[in-house]
């Protein structure tokens, strides 16, 4: 198999040896590998005799944007690999030699498996996006605009002289955003189930769980944004300009990361939409657990840990 693994670094693939496969698919679920191919134990006796052999195609379809890119570009590389094996081994049956006689290379049979999303549905991709996109404007957009037209309003500095302490202020400001945010997200979530049938593969208790760690991350951005904004108008064109929409391009909704920039890949690891993407789409789709979703679990918590004590640090100082 070294011809095949150079023939896959030509086009940029990755090639490596398995040991077994995961119940979950190729990678256990955790959704690095875009396509996998299965062979077969006979796979060289077959090529030895001339005889093409047959194949599995496994695809990661809960990436809908990639999946048939990945599967034409492994088919390629399994069809050129067989091609250029048997040609040689076949006298008078070189490429040139086929070309005269007008046939092609030799059909490669791939049995094609597509995971989590068999019929590579768009909306089973789509809808879990739109739910995280939707829970981060109503979150964010909500927090920024109330608290920056209380300070139009004079009633912030109301609040400032009362004999409440400022993180009463803070979690009273905080907190029903954040019962707005939930009930959004379970509104979301029933039109999600009920009304496009995209019904999470994973334990929805995990999913409500996370989604709250999003939703303070959120929460955070928008009492962020209430402190370097004077008016109302300019906390909605902050919020969009400078946090949704580099969120909802670069955090993989629109765009696969993989098909980004070097330094633009890092730059997503900045954005906690880009985590809970990840976190959504796995229980919905991939049906996966904690145990996979650790990491973007701990890169969301860590990130809105972070942008809640920036934020309440200067909104506390205001209030002083």
């Amino acid at each position: 198999m070294r011809r095949a693994r150079a023939c896959a670094s030509l086009r940029g693939a990755f090639c490596a040896r398995a040991r077994g496969q995961s119940a979950r698919g190729p990678d256990g679920g955790a959704g690095v590998t875009a396509a996998a191919v299965v062979i077969p134990g006979n796979f060289s006796a077959d090529l030895a005799r001339g005889v093409v052999p047959e194949l599995q195609l496994v695809v990661d379809g809960s990436e809908a944007i990639a999946a048939g890119p990945a599967a034409r570009a492994v088919s390629g590389i399994v069809a050129d690999f067989v091609s250029g094996y048997l040609a040689p081994a076949r006298p008078g049956s070189g490429p040139e030699a086929a070309a005269e006689a007008g046939l092609g290379p030799p059909a490669v049979t791939a049995d094609i498996r597509v995971l989590y999303n068999p019929t590579l549905e768009s909306r089973n991709f789509f809808v879990p996006g739109i739910l995280a996109l939707v829970l981060m404007v109503i979150t964010m957009l909500l927090t920024s605009i109330a608290i920056v037209k209380e300070k139009e309003r004079g009633t912030l500095e109301q609040l400032i002289v009362s004999p409440l302490r400022p993180r009463q202020i803070i979690l009273g400001k905080l907190l029903p955003f954040a019962g707005v945010g939930f009930l959004d997200m379970l509104l979301v979530l029933g039109v999600a189930v009920f009304g496009f049938r995209v019904v999470p593969a994973g334990s929805v208790a995990l999913l409500l769980a996370l989604s709250l760690l999003f939703i303070l991350t959120t929460l955070g951005l928008g009492l962020f944004i209430s402190t370097v904004s004077t008016t109302q108008q300019q906390a909605m064109m902050t919020a969009m300009f400078f946090v949704m929409m580099p969120m909802m391009f670069l955090s993989g909704f629109v765009f696969p990361i993989e098909n980004m920039p070097v330094a633009v890949q890092w730059l997503t690891y900045l954005l906690p939409l880009r985590y809970y993407f990840t976190i959504i789409r796995g229980i919905f789709l991939r049906g996966v657990g904690l145990e996979v979703l650790w990491p973007q679990a701990l890169g969301l918590l860590v990130f809105g840990a972070a942008v809640l004590a920036i934020s309440v640090a200067r909104f506390r100082k205001r209030l002083d």
